[in-house]
């Protein structure tokens, strides 16, 4: 009696490329796309900015991509002393840096009751905080220059600091609202229950699990009070005490009809490129505050 053989099946049959890899491929391009397009529009202004800013007074209309020929006059103009330009950078930095603390501190004692204690009409108070942030500041301007000026206020830096905090805290307090709620409550129970006050407890396991979002609340919260116009253009009338965007605004030409275009552009790198080095270098630590929460 004789078998049948079976046909012998290649050890190392040829596939085909998946074809689902390819579809996913194929459906990142209008991903990429999109993203690239957004990131052009979005730094398009700072790159043209930069290339005035660059320009000769002569070249200032200039149309061309690249300054030619490139020159730096407009930043020696910016940065020379008679300009007062570096006192208004002064000023913005103890201005936003203070405000920045100030808003950190009351705004974690301020999130970490919100997020941890129960009391009647929570969720009402904290629309309240977060709902200030919506009054336009000229609505706010007149009233509170009439009380600074009765206080004695005006050129001072507090009245350029209290009023930016009623932005910045309500924004402050409920980012780390948030966060806090993220983190599980049984850390700070299981530290009671070692021996921990609820002092200790939040200042041994909440804050230190909290950094990272403490971290990213002070840049946005630095970034807004940096950014801050109106109530500084209104508070003060000394050109010792007035903010980068205020002097800014103020630059004047060599004659009363000359609109110095490239001072203007060049203190506008000057007081932007510090923000953007400031997002780039702790980017990691701003995702990581706008992800971390439970897991972590």
């Amino acid at each position: 009696m004789t078998m049948l053989a079976r046909p012998e099946t290649p050890r190392h049959a040829p596939t085909s490329a998946p074809v689902p890899n390819r579809r996913r491929k194929q459906r990142r391009w209008p991903l990429r796309l999109a993203v690239t397009g957004v990131v052009v529009f979005c730094l398009a202004p700072f790159f043209w900015m930069v290339v005035s800013s660059l320009r000769r007074s002569a070249d200032i209309f200039d149309k061309t991509p690249v300054p030619t020929p490139v020159s730096l006059e407009n930043y020696a103009a910016v940065l020379h002393p008679s300009q007062g330009f570096l006192r208004s950078l002064l000023n913005s930095l103890i201005v936003a840096g203070t405000t920045t603390v100030l808003a950190l501190v009351i705004a974690t004692l301020t999130a970490y009751a919100m997020a941890r204690l129960d009391f009647p009409f929570k969720r009402l108070v904290l629309t309240a905080i977060i709902a200030t942030c919506m009054f336009p500041v000229v609505s706010i301007v007149v009233p509170l220059l009439k009380l600074f000026t009765s206080w004695g206020w005006i050129n001072t830096y507090q009245a350029l600091i209290v009023p930016s905090m009623s932005f910045a805290l309500p924004l402050a307090v409920w980012i780390l609202t948030a966060f806090f709620r993220q983190i599980p409550a049984e850390l700070e129970q299981a530290a009671m229950i070692d021996g921990c006050t609820r002092s200790q407890a939040f200042r041994k396991v909440i804050l230190p699990l909290a950094a990272p979002g403490v971290f990213t609340t002070a840049i946005i919260t630095f970034i807004t009070a940096w950014n801050e116009f109106i109530i500084a253009l209104t508070m003060t009338n000394r050109a010792s005490m007035e903010t980068a965007p205020v002097a800014i605004s103020k630059f004047v030409g060599a004659t009363e009809f000359e609109i110095p275009f490239g001072s203007q552009m060049a203190a506008g790198v000057v007081v932007t490129v510090p923000l953007v080095v400031l997002v780039v270098v702790f980017q990691r630590r701003i995702v990581d505050g706008l992800t971390a929460g439970a897991v972590k």
